[in-house]
């Protein structure tokens, strides 16, 4: 654990295993659902990003540097069954949602192995899905099989709290990225880089200009952004780099020590880390 910036939260509140200076990066360690339900109560979230378990530790192989290699990330990516998977997948989105300001969103990414489920619980919790976003690998790792086509997207699924919710869309400013058209919901990004991997990986890290979008086109400076599954920090860093404030959860100190990395080497170079600037750009 990082030491010197953690503090005791005031009058019941989870502390925090991490707690920069200027207070907008925080990391809690613990279970997200019953952390959620916690930290959403006093300031709710605008912006909720979460790369959930795809439940594919069972045994499995893929294709990695040319090599066969095991799909096992980890206890907490075990499937418990369809139904069991379904019941996580509600518990933590319906603590999401509310946990969620009155007009915030989410923004869940997956494969077909978890999507639909996450899909329909937002149906059955009343979430209003706004866009289904496709990601598109470009170079993403060869089926061993021979007998099936390769897997080369994930799917992100962004939704308004209710139907009732007014959601934010920097509409013009993705508009102008995408040089002065409309974006689709077709997104090409290629695997996280080299050096975001600097100080460790997670094994389902997303690449940092794919986070830097979504942040950008669902929240504005100074908004609260929350990931209830850190992983290796990329939400936090990207919201950070946008003038963002920024909560993470996770269960793993490895990958919390991780983040903490990513982000004192972000603020790094600033005379005081309270000097960050808030950006719309970078």
């Amino acid at each position: 654990m990082s030491s010197g910036l953690m503090r005791s939260a005031p009058g019941g509140e989870p502390s925090p295993y991490y707690l920069a200076p200027s207070e907008n990066f925080s990391l809690y360690q613990g279970d997200c659902i019953e952390l959620v339900s916690q930290l959403g109560q006093e300031e709710p979230f605008d912006l909720i990003f979460a790369d959930p378990p795809y439940f594919l530790s069972n045994g499995g192989v893929t294709c990695k540097g040319g090599r066969m290699v095991s799909v096992h990330k980890g206890d907490w990516d075990r499937s418990r069954g369809a139904d069991g998977n379904h019941e996580f997948n509600l518990a933590w989105l319906e603590a999401c949602q509310q946990a969620l300001s009155d007009n915030g969103t989410i923004m869940v990414s997956g494969t077909h192995h978890t999507i639909y489920s996450i899909g329909h619980a937002m149906q059955q919790l009343g979430f209003k899905i706004l866009n289904a976003l496709t990601w598109v690998k470009p170079n993403p790792p060869p089926n061993l099989s021979c007998r099936y086509f390769t897997h080369a997207t994930e799917t992100i699924l962004w939704a308004a709290r209710d139907k009732k919710a007014k959601h934010h869309f920097n509409y013009k400013e993705m508009k102008a990225e995408n040089g002065g058209k409309q974006m689709k919901s077709v997104w090409t990004f290629s695997p996280p880089r080299k050096a975001e991997k600097r100080f460790g990986k997670h094994p389902t890290q997303k690449p940092l200009p794919l986070l830097e979008r979504i942040i950008r086109a669902a929240s504005d400076p100074g908004h609260r952004v929350l990931d209830p599954f850190n992983g290796s920090g990329t939400t936090g860093i990207a919201a950070i780099r946008h003038g963002r404030r920024y909560v993470g959860i996770d269960l793993n100190d490895a990958y919390l020590d991780l983040s903490v990395q990513r982000y004192e080497e972000l603020v790094g170079d600033l005379p005081d880390e309270r000097d960050l600037p808030l950006v719309a750009n970078s």
